[in-house]
């Protein structure tokens, strides 16, 4: 586990529908365990893949899931996310995310906070390597990059659909040193 700064950071783990999101627990965990606040925010389609008890426990914290269950307060509660957040770690990443994000959507949590907050963003992508490698999505992190998103390249290897190549969500260790440049530029 990389050593991290103190004072620790607010995170936003960003889940999304894919089936590489049963890694975002072990980053929840392992980021939880090393002192930062993580707050998991899943899109409709992660909800497939994670549940929302097994991130909220290793988290210690609520779970969000809808953009208009809201907590009681006059302040939306996204756009409280965006503004306390020190990160925004997006992670696994599919490319219906990417083009949300690319083109400003905000249809949901996870978008409507990448929108507001002015955290640093950091993306993590898991989709098979043909859409990986598709020009659309090529231009999609083209533009996240020209916004000043920050990635961690998808590995290569047995993807779930049965291709080998590019494409798997990188080892949880590789994004959590990533985590640990990102927060260390922002001091």
């Amino acid at each position: 586990m990389p050593a991290y700064p103190p004072p620790m950071s607010r995170i936003i783990l960003g889940v999304t529908g894919s089936i590489a999101a049963y890694k975002a627990a072990d980053l929840a965990s392992q980021l939880t365990k090393a002192g930062h606040r993580v707050t998991c925010v899943l899109t409709k389609s992660a909800l497939e893949f994670v549940t929302p008890l097994t991130l909220s426990t290793l988290s210690k914290n609520p779970i969000i899931t809808d953009l208009f269950a809201e907590k009681e307060g006059w302040q939306p509660g996204h756009i409280q996310l965006a503004d306390e957040a020190d990160l925004l770690l997006i992670a696994p990443a599919t490319a219906n995310i990417l083009a949300s994000m690319a083109h400003g959507f905000a249809n949901d949590a996870l978008t409507a906070i990448a929108l507001a907050t002015r955290a640093p963003i950091l993306i993590a992508p898991a989709m098979n390597g043909k859409m990986w490698q598709h020009p659309a999505t090529v231009k999609n992190v083209e533009t996240l990059r020209g916004f000043g998103a920050q990635f961690v390249e998808p590995a290569e290897g047995m993807l779930a659909c049965g291709y080998e190549g590019v494409g798997r969500l990188a080892e949880v260790e590789t994004i959590l040193q990533a985590i640990e440049a990102v927060l260390k530029a922002k001091k």
